[in-house]
């Protein structure tokens, strides 16, 4: 499945730290693995709902809970990207993902109806980089999460933390969930993703029939150069 696995505690212990981890809480977890990240989130929280897609290693994981003793951890064979519907509504998300598959698992669960209170992710170093863009800058990513939470890097990691070791470098990033505007969200991403179809043009070729001079934006201006509030007031003017 392309997993990378962390083998360093010193790591393990910033994600740990991070996730402000109390003993009545629930802790889904996303591509556990061998369970390194697991074990230390069963022994400070009240349970972890582990899911991952690889049957083999769901049988190793269960292994490895058995012989350490540990009794507080669900484990959910599927594709976390199938799964609609999780039985719980007040938890926390701390997972180190497949790369593959981190921008769809973002955006699943700021968009879901019950969001994590926190989600404490290990991500490409390049990706969390991303997603902490500011005008000039700007990419979909970073608008998709930024729109609906305040991220924040906590720390880079060595890929030398990872078995097999990656070609690239991690980030550990923290995302708050936030109050979002009251507005058609899909409709929204809709001009978005147009506003960013051609990058590089200017935005009045890809969002025409608009007067910026009236919103207060140069008609010569980029998607990459605009605000989230910028963004909100062509959604308005639309």
């Amino acid at each position: 499945m392309g997993q990378n696995f962390l083998i360093d505690e010193n790591v393990l212990e910033k994600i740990i730290e991070s996730a402000d981890l109390d003993s009545n809480d629930t802790v889904l977890e996303i591509g556990p693995g061998l369970g390194i990240l697991t074990l230390e989130l069963a022994k400070r929280v009240e349970k972890v709902v582990a899911v991952e897609k690889d049957k083999t290693l769901c049988q190793v994981l269960e292994s490895i809970l058995r012989d350490n003793k540990v009794y507080n951890v669900e484990i959910i064979n599927e594709d976390v990207l199938k799964i609609s519907d999780f039985q719980f509504s007040n938890y926390k998300l701390v997972a180190n993902l497949p790369y593959y598959i981190t921008s769809p698992v973002i955006r699943k669960f700021l968009e879901a109806e019950q969001k994590p209170e926190l989600m404490v992710l290990m991500v490409q170093k390049e990706v969390g980089q991303r997603i902490m863009a500011k005008p000039l800058h700007m990419n979909l990513l970073a608008i998709s999460v930024q729109f609906y939470a305040e991220p924040k890097i906590i720390s880079y990691v060595s890929k030398n933390s990872f078995y097999p070791v990656p070609k690239v470098d991690s980030a550990i990033i923290k995302i708050i969930p936030k109050q979002i505007p009251e507005i058609d969200t899909e409709k929204f991403f809709e001009i978005v993703k147009k506003g960013f179809s051609a990058k590089r043009k200017m935005l009045k070729n890809n969002l025409s029939g608009i007067d910026f001079d009236q919103i207060g934006l140069n008609p010569k201006i980029r998607a990459e150069n605009l605000s989230i509030a910028d963004w909100i007031k062509i959604y308005e003017t639309i």
